[in-house]
């Protein structure tokens, strides 16, 4: 068997302005002396950092296929990508994703195929929980009148970052929580639109910074809770479970991934054995991860350089009905 080791591709970059900095010039001299101190701070450093962030894109087709080898269930989002690949790579136009909705059931490695996409991209991959988020100024920052105010996830990613188009995921946009004065999702409507994304305006700074080149991925257990607004922008993905062979790659694909993060790894075989993926594909992509992990340390306490199938230990409610194999 194969393994598919995902790696990143290098990157073309060109500059995009994120803001301008007359204007931040001008906000910075019309401070008072009662004006928040993080505030002034903020203008401060975007004055110093300048304005200019990369903005990346392969130099050349990247190994979507291999990708697709080790996430099999997401061959559709990641062919859509390869398309709008395609039409900008031989000519100095940017990438234009419209934002991805990735619809599947919990720990089927939604978040897992974000981070691979931004890697493959060339970018920086940012992440945002809705289901933790009670208030929409995480997203779009909260007054600087405010007592430990500060910007939002947009604003820090764009500002404090290097890229103009980094990989943002909006991790159970479903289980967003808020109320009627304060909705989690209400800069999603301006910030998933090209146009309006230009010139989005973080409620602390409330300097106008151009998040239109942003790779937004939302992912989500329900469309139905998702508002119609937000949804019709959007690319939808029905993420279906991945199959028995599929479970298998992606056991083997997420085993190469930690064996080569860590320098204990390399002790260990390549491959795993067929008796430990057929243990692992009773479980989710989540679950396997946790499982392998452990398996490792199992391994390592017996002096072996291998796992075995007795290494695996799956919680359970992790078995394979859950995730419809």
């Amino acid at each position: 068997m194969s393994t598919a080791i995902i790696r990143p591709e290098l990157a073309v970059a060109s500059f995009g302005q994120i803001y301008d900095l007359e204007q931040v010039e001008a906000a910075l001299s019309s401070l008072t002396e009662s004006a928040s101190e993080a505030l002034r701070a903020t203008y401060e450093k975007m004055l110093k950092v300048g304005n200019l962030r990369f903005c990346v894109k392969p130099n050349r087709m990247p190994s979507l296929d291999e990708l697709i080898d080790a996430l099999p269930n997401f061959a559709e989002p990641l062919n859509d990508v390869r398309r709008q690949l395609a039409l900008c790579l031989e000519t100095e136009d940017r990438l234009e994703l419209m934002p991805i909705l990735l619809l599947g059931d919990p720990g089927i490695g939604k978040t897992h195929f974000a981070k691979h996409l931004a890697r493959l991209l060339g970018t920086s991959y940012h992440y945002v929980a809705m289901s933790s988020l009670t208030a929409g100024w995480i997203l779009s920052g909260a007054s600087s009148q405010w007592k430990n105010a500060k910007p939002g996830k947009v604003f820090d990613a764009l500002v404090n970052g290097s890229y103009a188009n980094p990989v943002l995921v909006v991790d159970e946009i479903d289980k967003a929580g808020g109320d009627t004065q304060y909705d989690p999702l209400g800069a999603l409507y301006a910030l998933f639109e090209h146009d309006t994304a230009q010139t989005f305006v973080d409620e602390f700074a409330e300097i106008p910074v151009n998040a239109s080149h942003v790779i937004w991925i939302a992912t989500a257990n329900d469309a139905q809770a998702i508002p119609e607004p937000i949804l019709n922008r959007m690319n939808v993905y029905e993420i279906p479970p991945p199959d028995r062979d599929g479970a298998r790659r992606i056991a083997q694909a997420i085993y190469a991934e930690i064996r080569l993060a860590h320098g204990w790894g390399l002790r260990f075989s390549a491959q795993l054995g067929d008796s430990v993926l057929d243990v692992l594909v009773q479980a989710s992509p989540r679950t396997m991860r946790r499982a392998i992990l452990n398996g490792f340390g199992a391994a390592c306490i017996d002096h072996r350089d291998e796992i075995s199938a007795d290494d695996i230990r799956l919680d359970s409610g992790a078995r394979r009905k859950s995730i419809g194999f």
